[in-house]
């Protein structure tokens, strides 16, 4: 137990270096930074929306810099192909073969800015990936590294050359993160890092925190968290709502619960212990479920967003003691 200590602490050491870093750079926000964070460390893919400006693609571009791993960003385009993300098989007129040329899909950490402006097929393409961790063309698999991530950032607001992400593909991200403005003392500090440049820290300066094989090892932590069996049946409870609510036409599916014990599990590591609680599982739990659920029509009349509705299910559940 003392060596469970131990990295522990190094654990710690290394979550507070990445947090300073991210501080650096973006002002505020460090909720939605710990809920990635949450989500990097339990090996899960990251939906980021907001309105143009909130800083999603510097958010995703900054984390990628502090883990030393490979990174590569695709800009989704209406016009934008399938074989353009995932790669295409090249006739070689030297060995009369084929040679596969790796898309920019091939790498540890994706970036995919503005996932919903390419079409379905294209859309659909990450599909395979996302799940499975691996890319079949022409019938040969071709598999991704341990880390692979993908951190995708789509525009609310904008309709015009968008399309919506369907149903199955959101599932497959674990969490759905919402960058909202910043608060009047944070637009402050923003401004007040604009206008004494030297207070800016430039991407291109950050330096890794982490390695990749550091990270891995972290991962594995995951399986020594403890988890108190009231809390597995507490997690169930509240995934189990989303399909009970009036409020809600399509709820939940059992790899929701899957993720939000992953991420409850990180999310407790964050904060420096080896056991969760249940105010680590109402944490993550909003981020987990919200774009997993299709409310009715009679729900969205009254305003509600699947955010609340998420809000308010988890109130409907028993707190174990």
């Amino acid at each position: 137990m003392e060596d469970q200590r131990t990295d522990l602490t190094l654990f710690a050491e290394r979550i507070e270096q990445l947090r300073q870093q991210i501080a650096q750079v973006i002002v505020g926000q460090q909720d939605n930074i710990d809920l990635l964070l949450t989500a990097v460390l339990a090996g899960g893919h990251v939906l980021i929306e907001g309105v143009p400006g909130v800083a999603k693609t510097l958010l995703a571009r900054l984390l990628s810099r502090l883990i030393d791993a490979r990174f590569s960003r695709v800009q989704f385009t209406p016009d934008l192909m399938p074989s353009d993300v995932l790669g295409t098989n090249v006739f070689n007129m030297k060995t009369s073969d084929f040679d596969f040329h790796a898309g920019p899909v091939f790498a540890d950490i994706v970036l995919v800015d503005e996932i919903n402006r390419a079409p379905a097929k294209t859309q659909a393409a990450l599909f395979e990936v996302m799940e499975e961790r691996q890319v079949t063309i022409d019938g040969e698999t071709h598999p991704m590294g341990p880390l692979y991530t993908i951190l995708a950032t789509q525009n609310p607001v904008e309709q015009e050359g968008t399309y919506k992400l369907p149903e199955a593909q959101t599932d497959r991200f674990m969490m759905k993160i919402t960058m909202g403005y910043p608060t009047l003392d944070e637009e402050v500090a923003i401004l007040e890092r604009h206008h004494q440049d030297t207070r800016l820290t430039a991407l291109a300066d950050v330096r890794p925190v982490i390695g990749k094989d550091e990270l891995l090892q972290m991962r594995q932590m995951l399986a020594s968290v403890f988890v108190d069996p009231t809390l597995l049946r507490y997690m169930a409870a509240i995934v189990q709502q989303t399909r009970q609510s009036k409020a809600v036409f399509l709820g939940a599916s059992p790899r929701a619960s899957v993720a939000l014990l992953q991420a409850s599990k990180a999310f407790a590591l964050l904060q420096g212990r080896d056991f969760i609680t249940p105010d680590d599982v109402r944490q993550v739990a909003p981020a987990i479920l919200h774009h997993r659920l299709i409310l009715t029509a009679d729900a969205e009349m009254e305003g509600i967003t699947p955010l609340r509705a998420v809000a308010r299910l988890i109130e409907k559940v028993e707190v174990p003691k």
